[in-house]
Parts: C-alpha cells; structure tokens; sequence
C-alpha cells in the first residue's frame, strides 16, 4: 500500500469513528489530516484535500481548536492561518475526556442534583428518586474516574491498560 492511500485509509476511518466520541465526521476528518500531516495546514490545504466548504472547515477547525486536538501555528511571512494536530496522544486522549465530560456528563450531574429533590408521596415518586439516587451515585463514580484518568500519568495508564487486555 503506498502512502497516499494509507492516509486515505485513516481519514476515512478516523472520521468514522469520530461519532464515537461525539463529533462530526468531518470534524474527525480535519482530525485525522492533521495528525498523519508533517506540515502545517492551512484551511485552504484542508479545503482541497478533504472537498469541504470553507465555513465547514473553519467552523470544525475552531471546535478542534478549542477541545485541544489542534493548534495554530504562525508561518513568518505568511498571512494564512496553519493549523497542525497535537500529536501526543496521551494528551489527545485527555482532551477528549475532557470535552465529552464538560459536554456530557456534567449537564447529566446538574440536571440529577435538581430531580433529588421532586415531591411527592407515592409509591412512583419513592421510585423515582430511587432511580435518581442510583444514577447520581453512578454517575459521580464515573465523573471521579474520568477526573483521576485526566490527572494520571500517561505511561501508567497504557502500561496498565495494556496488561489487563493481555
């Protein structure tokens, strides 16, 4: 397989699984482009190479920004903005978990805490704070985790990761 059609290869699959962690495909794609990219790209390299819209480039651009999968990087003489992807991927991976918590799981924690308190003196309310009650617990179990995922160090992570898969 030449090289070109390796990098194909993982844009496509990259964008795939990029609902999988909660964003577009296309976001996923830019994604991908920049991580197996040596150089830096602008939005028009992404744009030509992808065949998506400005506005779709650089609404996806800014989003990969902002969760930390992507950077700016200043070219002298250049008027373009270039981009290239963080390529650690012990810090990808945080990045993730961190946007998908304060996306997803935090707004599910606030919403909990509000719906412990609903009235009512029947046997339905009763299981309905039941059911509350568990999710809170469960869910502040699962927010410690990805807390303690996102402080711990990375070699120990994968190193433990992959031991237990073994």
């Amino acid at each position: 397989m030449e090289l070109e059609e390796g990098k194909d290869r993982f844009i496509e699959a990259w964008g795939a699984l990029g609902s999988s962690w909660g964003v577009t495909r296309t976001m996923a794609q830019i994604h991908a482009l920049l991580l197996v990219s040596s150089q830096p790209k602008s939005s028009d390299d992404v744009m030509e190479e992808l065949m998506i819209s400005r506005g779709n480039v650089n609404t996806n651009m800014r989003n990969l920004v902002d969760w930390g999968l992507a950077y700016k990087k200043l070219i002298p003489g250049e008027r373009k903005e270039y981009f290239v992807a963080e390529k650690d991927m012990s810090k990808v991976v945080k990045s993730i978990v961190i946007a998908r918590k304060k996306r997803e799981l935090e707004p599910m924690l606030r919403l909990l805490d509000e719906l412990t308190g609903v009235d009512g003196q029947s046997a339905e309310a009763d299981e309905f704070r039941a059911v509350v009650k568990d999710l809170k617990l469960y869910s502040h179990k699962a927010d410690s985790a990805l807390d303690a995922l996102v402080k711990m160090d990375s070699n120990w992570f994968f190193s433990t990761f992959l031991s237990m898969i073994k």
